[in-house]
């Protein structure tokens, strides 16, 4: 790759994060979605989506107009190969707080859905339930 298509990514990456944080800029003003003195729960799986959304909450936290706090959360839920050290790691080079809640909510899918059905509904509910009684026992909301 030479220097010319390297400017050229940097240029498009720049486009696509200012497009990105002004179009969630724009969705939190529209639907109220924080407000003064708030506590954002940022919760990170480890994928692209959710790395890029804390990267867009701590951006916007920055320019905005108000003080908001962004907390970022993470729910081990004990999968066999997730590297546990990883997302402690970055948000420490981050230097925002940051919790991981334990449940071991693998085991609690592999035990009730039969081998070669879907995981994806009964994983997401009880991950949602375990963090919103987390943000409920830690936040008010």
């Amino acid at each position: 790759m030479n220097q010319t298509d390297t400017r050229k990514e940097t240029l498009e990456f720049n486009k696509l994060q200012k497009r990105l944080r002004r179009n969630v800029g724009n969705a939190i003003i529209d639907y109220n979605m924080i407000e003064e003195n708030d506590v954002v729960m940022a919760c990170i799986s480890g994928g692209k989506d959710s790395f890029a959304m804390l990267d867009i909450l701590l951006n916007l936290q920055k320019a905005a107009p108000i003080k908001f706090d962004v907390v970022a959360v993470n729910l081990d839920q004990k999968q066999p190969g997730f590297p546990e050290h990883i997302l402690p790691e970055y948000f420490e080079t981050l230097n925002i707080p940051y919790y991981i809640v334990d449940k071991d909510t693998y085991s609690v899918v592999k035990e009730k859905i039969p081998e070669g059905k879907t995981t994806c509904g009964l994983c997401s509910r009880l991950r949602r339930g375990t963090l919103y009684s987390f943000a409920e026992k830690n936040w008010r909301y």
